[in-house]
């Protein structure tokens, strides 16, 4: 195992780099390519000004030498060994350690590796609330429809599933920016943004005037939760007896009664955040939902009729044990396999979810940098991604393994 990693480890840098050659030639290739021409054009600048900038973006990015001295001209500027550039941009001395260079974006006249540390993190958020969302709500979903197959809840679930799978996310963040955040219907969340103005200025935690208020904030919510699951597996209808359900109707309740109840004087960052992402996150997160919950509904069903399974319940094994510790575990080899493109199908998820909710993420800039053949930025861009998903790949790699010992990498 350990030796596979590190193959697979050593395998990243020529990956990463044949991604970036073929990003580099696509935009070369693109109709106009990228030159000092095309970056002075349409700046209605004096001739005089014009040449001084057009020799100035040759010499800082090297846009009038070959395709081949650019690209690696950039390779050696965000590599960690390389060599020292003086002014000119003539290399110097040997190749030393150094700082790597994303370079500066040809839009925003800015370092890139400044214009990532703003907007990375965003996307990261998004992603972080996203996946944990849709593989929870997913397995919920998948392994209650398997166990109960025929039943109402399982018809619904699927027709319900299938709906949101169909709709794209485009169209569904539109409907809920029209309903949702509208004036003309239930003006419940903002339109876009991350946070208010006032927000900024205002306290981490929400405001209340007493300790007791500020206390009934988080005990409101957990308590009708927590009810409402006691009551679900209590009841007799297949409807109301899922618990993931009944929880987050729980949930929903416990907020509305905070907000009827609780006199909450200002509502602090934290919360004013949470506000602004409820609407970006389901949107990013419906389709993951959908898709997952109905691959866990037919990797249980398979395994459900597997001799194994039936070995177990003929031993005596509690249903709940045959469900979870023997039918899922073996169920999770396909879900790990989605698990690994989930991260890159996020990304590309966000720059839909970005434009629309006006978030200034890596989604939205990834957009404005390849509308404006931003080079560095997108090469810089293309390389982040690609770290990402190759990472992700390795993680589902191990998890392989742990999941099922049978698994082996080595030879």
């Amino acid at each position: 195992m350990l030796g596979y990693l590190l193959r697979r480890l050593l395998w990243l840098v020529p990956t990463l780099l044949g991604i970036t050659v073929v990003v580099f030639v696509v935009m070369a290739a693109a109709p106009g390519g990228i030159s000092a021409a095309t970056l002075v054009e349409g700046q209605n600048l004096e001739p005089e000004a014009k040449q001084a900038l057009t020799e100035y973006y040759n010499r800082l990015y090297g846009l009038d030498q070959p395709l081949t001295v650019q690209y690696l001209r950039w390779l050696n500027h965000i590599s960690p060994l390389g060599w020292e550039s003086d002014e000119s941009g003539a290399l110097t001395g040997w190749p030393t350690f150094k700082m790597p260079d994303l370079g500066v974006s040809f839009r925003y006249g800015r370092p890139v590796a400044e214009l990532l540390a703003e907007r990375v993190p965003v996307t990261v958020l998004l992603n972080l609330l996203s996946a944990p969302l849709i593989y929870l709500g997913a397995i919920a979903i998948g392994v209650a429809a398997a166990a109960r197959r025929g039943s109402r809840f399982d018809h619904l679930s699927s027709l319900l599933l299938l709906v949101l799978w169909s709709a794209p996310p485009m169209l569904v963040g539109v409907l809920l920016i029209g309903f949702f955040a509208s004036a003309e219907y239930w003006h419940w969340f903002p339109t876009g943004g991350l946070s208010t103005r006032e927000a900024l200025d205002a306290p981490f935690w929400p405001v209340t005037p007493s300790f007791g208020a500020w206390l009934l904030l988080f005990v409101l919510p957990l308590a009708t939760t927590g009810l409402f699951v006691a009551a679900a597996r209590r009841s007799k209808r297949a409807g109301l007896r899922h618990p993931v359900v009944a929880g987050l109707v729980g949930l929903a309740v416990g907020f509305l009664l905070v907000r009827v109840t609780v006199p909450i004087l200002a509502p602090g960052f934290l919360f004013d955040r949470i506000w602004h992402l409820i609407l970006p996150v389901v949107t990013l997160s419906y389709g993951g939902i959908a898709f997952l919950a109905k691959l866990t509904r037919a990797s249980l069903l398979e395994h459900l009729a597997a001799d194994f399974t039936r070995t177990a319940r003929a031993k005596g094994v509690p249903e709940s044990v045959v469900l979870w510790r023997h039918v899922f575990r073996n169920s999770l080899l396909p879900l790990i396999t989605v698990a690994a493109s989930l991260l890159p199908s996020l990304i590309a998820g966000s720059v839909i979810v970005e434009t629309l909710f006006s978030i200034d993420g890596m989604g939205r800039l990834a957009v404005e940098a390849v509308q404006t053949r931003d080079r560095e930025l997108v090469l810089s861009l293309t390389l982040i991604s690609g770290l990402l998903t190759l990472i992700g790949y390795l993680v589902a790699d191990i998890a392989y393994a742990v999941a099922d010992p049978r698994v082996r990498y080595e030879g």
